[in-house]
């Protein structure tokens, strides 16, 4: 399991995430590859055939899953203490 796979306030993250931060366009491969820990470059491989074979069908699936798939959710990296006082902020700039 890598860092970028574990949430702090979670656990284990599961689930298909749109990663914006390693994709090109809207990052639906990249977040394919991340949730089926596949080689990006293989899944955007075969992204682009399809795209050359069935271009409007894949047109419409990448929209579609651009629009139904959630952003994956940041993971902070950083001290535990700096962690506690950016949640206690955001928890208090929500009310």
């Amino acid at each position: 399991m890598t860092q970028a796979s574990r949430s702090s306030d979670y656990g284990i993250r599961r689930g298909l995430y749109r990663d914006r931060e390693n994709g090109w366009i809207f990052g639906v491969c990249a977040g394919i590859a991340d949730r089926f820990n596949l080689r990006l470059s293989a899944v955007r491989l075969v992204a682009a055939i399809s795209l050359l074979v069935f271009f409007w069908g894949t047109v419409l699936v990448y929209i579609l899953a651009t629009v139904l798939i959630r952003e994956k959710p940041l993971v902070y990296a950083g001290r535990v203490s700096e962690h506690e006082f950016w949640r206690r902020r955001d928890y208090w700039s929500q009310s």
